[in-house]
């Protein structure tokens, strides 16, 4: 069995070599990041809207509150 020497140079390489797809991997996380928070954002506005039109329908359907729960 052969033994491997790993020489400063081949360390220094492997290094740049690793360092090169972290950076990459970085850059596709945050790009994903951003998507994901635009996402939430706009299913927010989403649900903001249909939970108004929830209410309206509600007020619609039961103008004298006659669903309400009695108060205390």
């Amino acid at each position: 069995m052969a033994e491997t020497v790993t020489t400063p140079g081949d360390l220094a390489e492997r290094s740049r070599d690793r360092l090169t797809v972290l950076r990459h991997e970085l850059q596709l996380g945050e790009t994903r990041l951003r998507e994901l928070e635009r996402e939430q954002t706009q299913l927010q506005q989403t649900l903001l809207r249909i939970s108004g039109a929830v209410q309206v329908l509600q007020e619609l359907l039961d103008p004298a509150g006659e669903d309400a729960a009695p108060a205390g």
